[in-house]
């Protein structure tokens, strides 16, 4: 049976997704709130890492305290997080709760209480999660390798900057709330078990009031691919790579990703054989697909040791430039197998399909079935893959290093 998406459009252009799941008693969703770290002025990095965690510290005429319990006491597992376009807020729950939860949310997004002193222990939380990525390197070299390969501001970092986060204050965020809150791009997808009449029943009663507002342009900013050193004394180099790919809207997109399955898809892809096991430069490698609405690249991370880390760099790109050179059918299998089952393992959770819906509607204005994706997948051949290889061949390479030695690129 072809799997099924609702989807319903508010007058003020909000737009309201549902994936029903079969055989589940339970309901997750997700919103997407057009106010990303790219939608934020100049000098006010890190202002979403504050909001999301602020606009729960009380919301609908209810404390900090009583909201929380309210949504303990209602079963949420909470997620939010910071996009470049986007502020999403995530939670699964029974789906008996939906509605209440749902209501709760719409307080969060559209009737935050936005407290002064509120204001500074969210600021405080997110300087401390900024200074925590000192302790995870892998984490915050994707970070700046994003910042440095995308065009400013899509790049800009999601964790913010510590000079900008100690100078941001409570009006400032406030405006930028106000500015950048807006329902008319507003993304709510549901999946699991729901009634779909009763959700439009209740979105538009708790959003159809808030009017249409114009889109946000922003000013892509001209970015030149370099390296970058971060010096760190210590015992590890940290290698940040990436490269340029196409984007979700490109009818070769399937073959990018099985591409890139290829190169980085488990221990046996031509990255952890070729690095990791046949030469032993490193401890970690790995590459992954990541795309904006605009633009997409494949990142890349290598965890290695000073004496080792021109050689890493240097056995990565080659590895890259290589693939065009020929791939066989047993990679290939291996490739798809490993995508197709990551898109099961998606299937049995609730909240991933939940976001995944989301983000198809922002990207691609439809929401993609899992069939249709694996049909995709399916379709695409050594030939289909070489022939986008050629006409997409890896040439230019941003990257970034942490540690004690930096590399030469070529």
């Amino acid at each position: 049976m072809p799997e099924k998406t609702d989807i319903y459009k508010l007058a003020n252009g909000m737009t309201l997704i549902g994936v029903p799941v079969a055989a589940v008693q339970s309901a997750a969703f997700e919103f997407l709130l057009p106010a990303g770290a790219s939608l934020t002025p100049d000098g006010c990095c890190g202002a979403p890492a504050i909001i999301e965690e602020w606009i729960f510290r009380g919301a609908g005429g209810k404390t900090s305290r009583e909201l929380a319990d309210l949504l303990d006491g209602l079963g949420l597992h909470r997620g939010s997080g910071v996009e470049s376009k986007h502020i999403s807020l995530s939670a699964a729950l029974e789906a008996e709760n939906l509605l209440k939860v749902i209501e709760l949310y719409a307080d969060i997004i559209l009737k935050p209480t936005l407290d002064g002193q509120q204001f500074e222990y969210s600021r405080q939380l997110a300087l401390q999660g900024l200074l925590s990525l000192e302790d995870d390197p892998r984490h915050k070299i994707m970070l700046l390798l994003k910042e440095h390969f995308y065009p400013d501001p899509l790049g800009r970092n999601t964790a913010g900057k510590q000079e900008d986060l100690q100078n941001l204050t409570a009006e400032k965020t406030k405006q930028i709330i106000s500015e950048n809150f807006n329902p008319s791009e507003t993304i709510l997808a549901v999946a699991g078990k729901y009634d779909f009449k009763e959700l439009c029943s209740a979105i538009e009663k708790l959003f159809a009031g808030e009017k249409l507002k114009k889109t946000k342009n922003i000013k892509v900013k001209k970015q030149t691919l370099a390296h970058h050193h971060y010096p760190h004394e210590g015992a590890q180099v940290h290698i940040g790579i990436m490269t340029g790919s196409i984007t979700p809207q490109s009818e070769d997109y399937y073959n990018a990703r099985v591409a890139v399955a290829v190169l980085s898809g488990g221990m046996s892809s031509r990255l952890f054989t070729e690095v990791r096991e046949k030469r032993g430069l490193c401890y970690a490698v790995g590459a992954s697909y990541h795309s904006l609405k605009e633009i997409a690249g494949i990142g890349c991370y290598a965890g290695t040791t000073p004496d080792k880390a021109q050689e890493t760099y240097d056995v990565i790109i080659a590895q890259f430039k290589k693939l065009a050179d020929g791939i066989s059918e047993q990679e290939l299998d291996r490739a798809k197998i490993g995508l197709q089952s990551a898109l099961i393992m998606q299937s049995e959770s609730t909240i991933a399909r939940a976001g995944a819906a989301a983000t198809d509607f922002y990207m691609l204005g439809k929401v993609r079935s899992l069939e249709e994706i694996k049909q995709n997948i399916e379709k695409t051949s050594v030939k289909s893959i070489l022939g986008y290889l050629k006409n997409n061949p890896f040439e230019k390479f941003c990257s970034v290093t942490i540690g004690p030695t930096e590399i030469k690129p070529g």
